[in-house]
């Protein structure tokens, strides 16, 4: 079942584009105004990273992100930060317990290595960045460690980390507010030799809005 929910905070609609199983996509999210993320058939892992638009030095950084919030998991309140510690998108509202940011993107590399030759012309996440950025002039040198959205890798008691069925269901939702002119690429993860993506991928919605009033945070709340 697919459920194309809108976005997640009221105001005018800027932006609504699906993006198709395996594919990619990007775009520039204004300062102020909100990206929804909608997993549309549940279970999906949308891989992201975030630029300054203005300055791509200035990129998602999760050890900075973590340390400023000591937490593993990305919730609502997490602002996402840059390499220069500068705030990025801030998290105002999520419809699943936590987000992934410490598990990476898959790549026809790993995918090899962890399952063996015969997957090797499976592209992976990597791949799908790598397109993408192209279109604004990123490489390979270009990309860090990415958040997984609606994936589930916990943390064990040892320290080791897992890639488990999700949380998520179709139609759940999180939305990031721009607290600087930000650019967004998403990997809508086409991985289907582990369970990030239950075995199945499926498409994202996309959604940009301009919040009613100031208050997108009791709007989510």
């Amino acid at each position: 079942m697919l459920s194309w929910t809108g976005g997640a905070v009221e105001g005018e609609t800027l932006l609504d584009e699906r993006v198709g199983s395996n594919a990619s996509w990007s775009a520039v999210v204004s300062a102020g105004t909100v990206l929804t993320i909608v997993d549309v058939g549940g279970n999906q892992s949308a891989d992201f990273l975030a630029f300054d638009a203005h300055d791509h030095a200035h990129r998602y950084s999760a050890p900075d992100t973590l340390v400023a919030q000591q937490n593993a998991y990305i919730r609502v309140g997490t602002v996402l930060r840059s390499n220069e510690s500068l705030p990025l998108m801030t998290v105002v509202a999520n419809e699943i317990d936590r987000h992934d940011t410490i598990g990476g993107a898959c790549s026809k590399e790993s995918n090899t290595l962890r399952y063996g030759h015969h997957v090797a012309y499976e592209h992976g996440c990597r791949e799908n960045f790598l397109t993408e950025g192209a279109k604004h002039d990123l490489g390979a040198r270009d990309l860090v460690s990415n958040i997984n959205w609606f994936m589930n890798v916990p943390v064990e008691a040892d320290g080791s980390l897992g890639i488990v069925d999700g949380m998520s269901a179709p139609g759940k939702r999180v939305a990031l507010r721009a607290e600087r002119d930000v650019l967004v690429i998403v990997s809508n993860c086409p991985q289907m030799n582990n369970p990030c993506n239950d075995f199945n991928p499926t498409p994202l919605r996309m959604v940009v809005s301009r919040p009613a009033s100031a208050g997108t945070d009791e709007a989510a709340a």
